[in-house]
């Protein structure tokens, strides 16, 4: 007996059949693509169809093929079949159900992509009709959220929110997609929560409601009131906020063991007998190859939560094992197509602390901590576009973080030590840390090397001025917590102090080209006016007086480079070009570290001529500080400890237009309707006959 084989809605045998044949549902999609009516023929056509497997392939093709005035003479169809798709979400056969989840969603892509140039009022219309638009889409959002609150079939709830996904994303720019005015007006906030707040629910669906969620918070944020913003401003209560916590925290946790997976694959591999052989000079070039997709739609989530919600501070610092020591889950987890990371939900399973006991033996972890370990990895390449979004957004969520008083408070907690693994950058200057020899400490220790490597690692000709500037406000809101609280913080301040400076050096060194794109002096002064900080203020919160000697020894050591920044800024200041008076503010700036140098320099060459040494060594330096301190007079500088707090809408809305832009073009190219087949779905319904 020949083969019958399916290809594109047709049936043949594969031995030379005459002619073609269709699948039923093919040929009766093509009685909707007529201009009669088709169930003027046969009565019972919407409630058959319903019961057809679904051809995507075909449907969405079919509306693609058509132009605006072949589309426009079948409109009526289009939202006679649109209508009843909706009447079959409330039937009972859950076979109808999934059918006419997957045929909105053939139809609302294939009518947008042929709709790509007109407005999403124009979609409307060809999809639903002005009319019943609003009837329409209220009785379509009412049976998305029955469906998600019931306690019925997971792959239904799957494919709602595929659905829901699906609509929010089918314009580049979600602003302009007036479809979510519906979404807006009949809400499935609390539908989203309850998938959040439940083990089960958020294990099988966690990832899609988290990222519909962020997406559904940035329409029109700045234009209108969005209901999503203002619910989720509100949500206090706490198994929800730890659901979402854990299914952001699982997303990146999966990122960073694919990053490390590539780094020990790369480090065994032909690059690695290479280094080894010729030493370290291909180090850099061969860790760019080193590369996962970033993940900026749970990232994004991760920032409306932290920037909407005050209660979510808390589940940062919620502790839980490891994440990539979980053992696997004994349920089935639906199985997902191999796409990008940042598009489609980890494949391990999400579990919250009370559902899995704390070993001893395994570490602790929490989404803070997994947080900086995202961030360090993303941070360390911002020549690729994403990673630069990224590292930006890491940025801005960790600004948010260090302006909270509550995150301050158990960032500096002494009782809250961790062993924060960051990975570093490899440089040919510095071996690679032992991961063993870590150790514990508070969270903001970790938060505060992040930034040092930062510092360390981007001093390039590209360089991300922006970046740095976000970097350095972040340790100074820290810094500012630490003196207003009088936080004494066991922290290698040195490390920070040499970054500082060596970042003033590649700045002078670089003026030109720098000049030619950035006002250097901004930052500059930003740094500056860290050590003023640390001189200022640094006796309340400095772990002990010998640390507060160490600055002096290292603004004395290290003299020469605010020399040369001193004579910089006052040549440029004193000509009448564009950069006159920022650099004038620098030279103000600098007059303690100036007061300093020519204090103790003068002694320290005395001190060394009246003991015959010819280079003084770091105790003897100290000795002469100390002994100084009290005929030093230093300036009493304004405003030192004072920032202005971030602000989203008046400085970051460009930024977040284009990167939920990017977003919804990534979910809505990864997006797969397809993943449950047919015979999966027969199986779970066995009761329809």
């Amino acid at each position: 007996m020949a083969q019958t084989e399916k290809k594109g809605g047709l049936l043949r045998k594969s031995s030379a059949s005459k002619k073609p044949l269709k699948e039923k549902v093919v040929l009766m999609y093509d009685e909707i693509f007529t201009t009669e009516d088709p169930s003027k023929c046969n009565p019972r056509f919407w409630e058959e169809l319903f019961l057809m497997k679904v051809n995507l392939e075909y449907l969405e093709g079919k509306l693609e093929a058509l132009d605006g005035e072949e589309l426009m003479k079948i409109k009526d169809n289009i939202n006679c079949l649109f209508q009843h798709c909706i009447q079959a979400l409330g039937e009972e056969h859950p076979i109808r159900v999934v059918n006419a989840l997957q045929t909105l969603c053939a139809l609302i892509r294939g009518v947008h992509q042929k709709n790509k140039s007109t407005s999403g009022f124009d979609i409307i219309n060809m999809l639903v009709g002005f009319d019943k638009a609003e009837l329409c889409m209220k009785n379509l959002m009412e049976s998305l959220d029955s469906l998600l609150c019931a306690e019925g079939s997971e792959s239904l709830k799957s494919l709602c929110l595929k659905l829901l996904l699906c609509l929010v994303t089918v314009t580049d720019n979600i602003s302009q997609n007036t479809i979510l005015e519906y979404v807006m007006i009949n809400s499935i906030f609390e539908a989203i929560l309850q998938i959040l707040s439940s083990p089960l629910s958020r294990r099988e669906h966690g990832y899609d409601a988290v990222v519909l969620l962020a997406l559904l918070v940035n329409y029109r944020k700045y234009e209108s009131v969005n209901p999503y913003i203002v619910k989720l401003s509100i949500v206090d209560d706490e198994a929800t906020l730890n659901g979402m916590g854990l299914v952001i925290a699982q997303a990146l946790s999966e990122y960073n063991r694919q990053y490390k997976d590539k780094e020990e694959e790369h480090q065994s591999g032909f690059f690695s007998a290479l280094t080894n052989m010729v030493g370290s000079m291909f180090i850099a070039d061969a860790d760019e190859k080193i590369s996962v997709q970033t993940n900026e739609a749970i990232l994004l989530a991760l920032y409306e939560a932290v920037h909407l919600n005050r209660n979510f501070i808390t589940v940062l610092a919620q502790s839980h094992p490891e994440m990539g020591l979980m053992t696997t889950p004994t349920s089935p987890i639906p199985a997902t197509p191999v796409t990008p990371l940042g598009t489609t939900p980890p494949s391990s399973d999400v579990i919250s602390s009370a559902e899995l006991p704390l070993d001893a033996d395994v570490q602790t972890s929490n989404l803070l901590i997994t947080f900086l370990k995202y961030s360090s990895i993303v941070m360390q390449d911002t020549k690729d576009e994403h990673r630069l979004h990224s590292g930006k957004l890491c940025l801005i969520i960790l600004t948010c973080i260090a302006e909270d008083q509550y995150a301050n408070a158990f960032l500096h907690d002494d009782n809250m030590n961790f062993r924060v693994n960051l990975h570093r950058m490899p440089m040919r200057h510095r071996k690679k840390a032992a991961d063993k020899n870590l150790p514990c400490r508070p969270l903001v220790c970790a938060v505060l090397d992040l930034m040092v490597e930062f510092i360390v690692t981007h001093m390039m000709k590209e360089f991300p001025m922006d970046l740095y500037v976000r970097c350095i406000q972040i340790v100074h809101k820290l810094l500012c917590y630490q003196k207003k609280c009088r936080v004494r913080l066991h922290y290698t301040w040195r490390e920070l102090w040499s970054a500082l400076i060596n970042l003033l050096k590649f700045l002078m060194s670089n003026e030109t080209v720098l000049l030619a794109k950035h006002n250097i002096f901004t930052l500059a002064l930003m740094v500056v006016n860290l050590f003023n900080m640390f001189i200022t203020y640094g006796d309340t919160f400095l772990p002990t007086p010998s640390s507060y000697d160490e600055l002096y020894y290292e603004i004395i050591r290290m003299h020469q480079n605010f020399d040369n920044l001193y004579s910089m800024v006052l040549r440029l200041s004193t000509n009448a070009g564009q950069w006159k008076e920022p650099a004038s503010k620098v030279t103000h700036a600098l007059v303690n570290i100036r007061a300093i140098i020519n204090h103790f320099n003068p002694k320290i060459e005395s001190y060394a001529a009246v003991n015959h040494i010819s280079q003084l060594s770091e105790d003897q330096v100290l000795e002469v500080v100390r002994s100084n301190y009290d005929t030093l007079t230093l300036k009493l500088q304004d405003g030192l400890d004072q920032y202005e707090r971030y602000s989203e809408q008046h400085k970051e809305a460009a930024f977040f237009k284009e990167l939920v832009r990017s977003i919804s073009i990534n979910v809505r190219k990864n997006l797969a309707f397809n993943t449950l087949s047919q015979e999966l779905l027969l199986k779970e319904f066995s009761t329809i006959s």
